[in-house]
């Protein structure tokens, strides 16, 4: 058998943007190139990697076999490299960062600056997620991300390492002239029927007070769900809804009355890691820097 990297780097591009189209793009190949290459991976392998139709690029049970295993031998390489690399007193590589949406609470921008300046060969590449801290997860298990930072309010599922950096109480956000906008503090019992404003399932504010709405026996209903908080903000303050938002989420914003509840959900940022995998040189660089940035400090 003669699969040869380059083979699997072009066999992952496809698998990741689903398009040959966009693939070629991504590695700077023209598409004739790509398709060869894919057809040749197939041939060594004896089986279809990908269905093509006019509009899509799907993977086989045999691509998705390979997927795991192709993302194994790839970052297995890159630890190598970054090790010869670091040998010679420099740090290259790629380091794919799982985002939330809206990721205030902690100064993330400053800290990829910082290792940027620090490591200016080394290339970081954000990656945000639709399905919000939910996928941010199984992409880490999975193998498509290094690291990420994502919100569950719950325990994580195994195969993750997990540090907390950061928490913050969420708060009602109801319009300012709406009867419960004087209130000190509002029971959550007392909003049971309401309706609400969210994000979609998955994300992490959604789940922290899902299940905080559920340990107190309180039932809502969604009227609309909007990934997007700016959006929920102003779908609150039109009238569609209450909505459980963090202060660092809605800073500045005077178009809704935030109102403190009893029992609080809690919004907590964590960094998480694959727990069966070793990050490269590169990832554990960034790991190091979040964690001295950002972790909580023991009491002296």
């Amino acid at each position: 058998m003669s699969v040869e990297l380059r083979h699997l780097e072009h066999f992952m591009a496809v698998a990741e943007e689903r398009s040959f189209t966009r693939a070629a793009a991504r590695l700077h190949l023209v598409q004739s190139t790509l398709s060869v290459s894919i057809r040749s991976l197939e041939r060594e392998l004896d089986g279809r990697l990908f269905e093509r139709t006019t509009h899509h690029v799907e993977l086989t049970d045999a691509g998705w076999a390979l997927l795991t295993e192709a993302r194994n031998v790839l970052a297995s390489v890159e630890t190598a490299r970054d090790a010869v690399a670091a040998a010679h007193g420099g740090l290259r590589g790629t380091v794919r960062v799982g985002i939330m949406h809206s990721l205030t609470l902690i100064d993330l921008a400053a800290v990829l600056t910082r290792y940027h300046q620090e490591r200016p060969h080394v290339r970081i590449i954000p990656s945000p997620a639709q399905g919000g801290s939910m996928e941010l997860v199984h992409q880490v298990i999975d193998g498509a991300l290094d690291l990420a930072f994502a919100a569950l309010p719950a325990d994580y599922p195994p195969g993750l390492t997990v540090h907390p950096l950061a928490s913050e109480p969420m708060r009602l956000a109801c319009p300012v002239d709406h009867p419960l906008a004087r209130r000190r503090v509002v029971p959550l019992t007392e909003l049971d029927g309401e309706s609400f404003v969210d994000a979609p399932p998955g994300w992490g504010t959604r789940l922290s007070a899902d299940r905080i709405l559920l340990e107190s026996g309180v039932r809502r209903r969604i009227a609309v769900e909007v990934a997007d908080v700016p959006t929920v903000v102003e779908l609150v303050r039109a009238g569609f809804g209450f909505a459980f938002l963090s202060e660092s989420l809605t800073a500045g914003t005077r178009a809704v009355a935030l109102l403190p509840v009893h029992p609080e959900p809690v919004f907590e940022i964590s960094l998480i890691t694959a727990a069966d995998r070793h990050p490269t040189a590169a990832a554990q660089a960034l790991i190091s820097l979040v964690l001295a940035t950002f972790a909580p400090r023991p009491n002296a």
